[in-house]
């Protein structure tokens, strides 16, 4: 272990497994990229007019209609891979955000696309135009940050799970999760779960400040990024606890209330500030009459109200009849995270509902304070006075040493299991705003990204069989189903 630089110890631990889930990883993407090319050359698509790439509207912008291009089949084949959301992923990268509805889109994903274009990948342009080279830019972005994700995951669950086994498992999952053609494509599934998992990551190693960084760029990347900000609610909760309880200084906790207030607000920072931009844009300078109306609401929410205006997004507005087919779609997943749910509600009730304040046996995180502390002073002194207080003590003190140590590494898996509950907490959070206010068939690719579905359903695979075989079928079928819809712009989730 070694202190990070917020004052948190760091947790080392060794991952034996990583270079085999980098390998999944990378051979599911191949495996994406088959089955993508595969239905596309077998089943027409539905929708043709992705291609269309009229004029940017800002003379600012570069719209980059090149006239000639050296590979102009390959060009438009790429172009022609773009579909559903995508398309305005690369019109933003392209133009900017030119329409309301595109304020939709949160602009890490088309600032990557749009970097990359102009560097990386600029001398393709002269051989497949610009548009195409954007549309390549948003593949690498997702699909390496699909791999490092999957790292990230991994890592993450060898930490709170402290199982190589199911974590390697749950990994492996991840890499054929059943929502894995958005990871990719031109969508934010990618850099949302590798921004947010880093972030647990990085944050449970106590790495705090880091995960700071990865959760705000969760935030600039989907707006459901706000949420990571509840892990440090819970952090901040619990540090006040130790320095008020166990520590006995309470004028501390207003330092770290401060402190916990200032990263939460750091998480939310990119969505307000990008909220901001939207409202200069549309609404600054325009006259009472003319503005939109979300320009003139108290609080105005740009994000909100184009869910609600162009999407139709609001509490129980899709429970409708004609909707339950979508509702059926996105039943796997609904019932799969509800059974996580429940497993680790009723396996630790007691830490689950009190936010990890108690142990599995119903013990206060106090119950090892004073020890705790007396092996501290040990660790503090220099070596020659270790080794002075190691010949003048006597086995009685060497027994009372070695059990508090005992004591206290049992405390620290507590803790580490502790982890799971605001997990499964932010779980639940994404599940229910799937069930009632979204476009339910979205869901799953909006629960994708969570780990506890991962860690349930591969203890459960490695239990029995027959949950293996279900979790299997219901991937692959999701996989081959997605495939062949979303890529040929049919509807799919």
């Amino acid at each position: 272990m070694r202190r990070g630089s917020s004052g948190n110890t760091m947790i080392r631990r060794s991952y034996p497994h990583q270079s085999f889930v980098v390998r999944c990883a990378i051979a599911s993407r191949i495996l994406l990229l088959v089955l993508i090319l595969l239905w596309r050359n077998l089943v027409s698509s539905y929708d043709t007019s992705s291609p269309l790439n009229p004029e940017c509207l800002s003379s600012n912008s570069e719209s980059h209609q090149e006239g000639n291009v050296l590979l102009p089949r390959l060009g438009s084949a790429v172009e022609d891979s773009v579909v559903w959301d995508g398309v305005y992923f690369v019109r933003i990268a392209q133009c900017g955000y030119e329409y309301e509805q595109s304020y939709a889109f949160l602009p890490l994903l088309p600032v990557l696309m749009s970097i990359l274009s102009r560097t990386i990948f600029a001398p393709l342009v002269p051989l497949i135009g610009f548009r195409a080279v954007l549309s390549l830019a948003g593949y690498a972005v997702n699909n390496v940050a699909f791999v490092f994700a999957a790292v990230y995951l991994y890592r993450l669950s060898v930490l709170i799970l402290d199982n190589t086994q199911v974590a390697l498992t749950a990994s492996v999952l991840f890499c054929f999760n059943p929502a894995s053609i958005f990871y990719s494509s031109i969508y934010t599934e990618s850099l949302y779960s590798l921004s947010s998992l880093g972030g647990l990551y990085h944050l449970i190693s106590g790495a705090t400040n880091i995960s700071v960084l990865w959760f705000a760029l969760s935030a600039c990347a989907r707006s459901n990024g706000v949420l990571n900000a509840g892990y440090f609610c819970i952090q901040t909760m619990h540090r006040v606890y130790d320095v008020v309880f166990l520590q006995k200084r309470t004028c501390s906790a207003v330092q770290v209330i401060v402190v916990g207030v200032l990263r939460c607000f750091c998480t939310f920072a990119p969505f307000i500030a990008f909220q901001a931009y939207g409202y200069l844009n549309l609404c600054l300078g325009l006259p009472l009459d003319e503005m939109r109306p979300w320009c003139k609401a108290k609080i105005p929410l740009l994000y909100n109200y184009i869910q609600g205006r162009y999407w139709g997004v609001g509490f129980l507005t899709y429970f409708q009849f004609k909707q339950l087919p979508n509702f059926l779609l996105a039943s796997p997943i609904l019932s799969l995270s509800l059974c996580s749910i429940i497993h680790y509600m009723r396996s630790q009730p007691r830490m689950f509902f009190s936010l990890g304040f108690l142990s599995p046996d119903g013990q206060t995180r106090a119950r090892h304070a004073s020890d705790s502390s007396t092996i501290s002073s040990y660790k503090t002194q220099d070596k020659v006075g270790a080794s002075h207080r190691k010949k003048h003590m006597t086995e009685e003190d060497n027994d009372h040493i070695a059990s508090v140590e005992s004591n206290e590494a049992l405390d620290k898996g507590r803790r580490i299991s502790a982890f799971v509950v605001p997990c499964t907490l932010h779980l639940a959070f994404m599940a229910a705003t799937a069930f009632f206010v979204m476009h339910v068939q979205v869901a799953t690719r909006f629960l994708s990204s969570s780990p506890p579905l991962y860690w349930f359903a591969s203890s459960k695979m490695l239990a029995g069989k027959k949950w293996g075989k279900l979790v299997q079928g219901y991937c692959i079928a999701y996989i081959l189903l997605g495939s062949l819809l979303f890529s040929n712009f049919y509807p799919f989730t």
